[in-house]
């Protein structure tokens, strides 16, 4: 990705005025109107031959609701001219969870193009012929895949460089090295009588810098022991023992 070809988001869907929708405000929407970054959405329907521009038909072997067709999407995919190098993604259920990984990989390359299906899905012959790769970003359904590539869209502009004020406020944010975000505080110094945990205002940055990991690997363990288990053990300390994150949230 070059200055002269800012990160693109091409999103396929049945509702392109949902487009550029949250995404036009705050953060994204200031760095949209900067330039950092640019947006299509393209109408699925403007794909469709018929007189009824009919998208969808009844699924192959019985059952409720509707199919996205393949001759339409397909359509529809090859007329975005998308460059071999941009990924192609489909917003579905059954996707592999996006992580933010993922996330930083998507921003650092040239933009994906985005299909948001509807209905019951698409037809499973767009899925293989023009290589999409299906990502979730969670474990429930949505009526389509425009909220989802919204989220997703979001969270890769935020990365972007120049979008965020501070350049570290990327790097010590939930996921970014594995674990959740320690607990935040701000003035006043006491509110309804719980105050700003003293090591926070104590000025020693390295007990800062540990009372925080401290707090991120409690939170892990307790509310994500799936992430946890993917987090390397500690050495152990000089009495052989290892070190377990206590399950507190302040100080």
């Amino acid at each position: 990705m070059t200055n002269s070809s800012p990160w693109r988001a091409t999103v396929l869907t049945l509702f392109p005025e949902m487009f550029p929708g949250p995404l036009g405000v705050s953060l994204a929407g200031r760095a949209l109107a900067s330039g950092l970054w640019e947006i299509e959405a393209r109408d699925i329907r403007a794909s469709a031959t018929d007189r009824h521009r009919s998208v969808d038909d009844t699924p192959a072997g019985g059952g409720p609701g509707m199919v996205l067709r393949a001759d339409v999407l397909a359509a529809a995919i090859d007329a975005a001219g998308i460059a071999p190098e941009r990924p192609r993604l489909l917003m579905s259920p059954r996707g592999r969870p996006l992580t933010q990984a993922r996330v930083a990989e998507l921003a650092q390359g040239p933009g994906p193009l985005i299909v948001c299906g509807r209905f019951e899905g698409i037809d499973q012959r767009v899925i293989d012929g023009r290589g999409l790769e299906e990502v979730s970003i969670g474990d429930y359904v949505l009526s389509g895949g425009e909220i989802a590539a919204l989220a997703l869209i979001d969270a890769c502009v935020r990365l972007l460089p120049g979008v965020m004020g501070k350049e570290a406020s990327g790097t010590e944010e939930s996921f970014s090295d594995g674990l959740l975000e320690y607990p935040q505080y701000t003035r006043p110094q006491l509110f309804e009588g719980a105050p700003i945990p003293e090591i926070l205002t104590s000025g020693d940055h390295a007990k800062v810098a540990s009372w925080r990991r401290a707090q991120s690997e409690a939170l892990t363990a307790a509310r994500r022991p799936d992430l946890w288990a993917q987090i390397p053990p500690k050495p152990p300390n000089r009495a052989g023992r290892q070190k377990t994150p206590k399950n507190k949230t302040d100080g």
